[in-house]
């Protein structure tokens, strides 16, 4: 799968998904000065899902229109990396391709999702 991390999402889960095969372009590597904006235009232009722990980017997808292939939003505490890890691999899990195109929203308990 083809993701793009927004700077927010630590380097180790980076690694983590890297090794468990997914194609992954980490923004705090190449590019930690883009704007909130430009990270949505390049995982668009790359057709890459987009990873965060920040929620400007629900408001900038939805309120202001900006598409992208598919947002996942992480509502974890960043300090507990192995659980940020397996729950984001529980989602990919049950979603699947089916990430592309939705809004899914990740945290200790539940997953939400909706359509972009």
């Amino acid at each position: 799968m083809l993701w793009l991390a927004d700077e927010g999402v630590t380097a180790s889960l980076v690694r983590e998904l890297r090794g468990a095969g997914h194609d992954v372009l980490s923004i705090a590597e190449f590019a930690a000065s883009l704007s909130d904006v430009e990270v949505i235009a390049l995982a668009s232009r790359e057709g890459r899902l987009l990873l965060t722990a920040d929620k400007d980017f629900g408001e900038l997808v939805f309120r202001r229109g900006h598409p992208v292939p598919g947002l996942i939003l992480l509502r974890i505490d960043p300090g507990n990396g192995p659980l940020v890890l397996a729950r984001l691999l529980e989602a990919i899990n049950e979603f699947a391709q089916g990430l592309h195109g939705r809004y899914v929203v990740i945290d200790e308990i539940r997953f939400r999702s909706r359509s972009l």
